[in-house]
């Protein structure tokens, strides 16, 4: 299957995200906010962005059946 740009980046939001939540789990290290610092407006746009990268690939997942 061939991945057009949406695809790679949803994929990588989904990676960086499920990377941050095994830091979280691991260390208790936010990285997302580690790396970007404490601006909530950044970050609420940027875990968004990562929830809709999520079922984007969910959708895509489903749709390939």
């Amino acid at each position: 299957m061939k991945m057009n740009n949406l695809d790679w980046f949803a994929w990588t939001l989904v990676i960086i995200g499920a990377l941050n939540w095994g830091f979280i789990g691991l260390i208790n290290l936010n990285l997302i906010e580690a790396l970007l610092g404490t601006s909530p407006a950044i970050l609420q746009f940027l875990y968004i962005l990562i929830g809709l990268s999520g079922l984007v690939t969910l959708w895509k997942m489903k749709a390939k059946k």
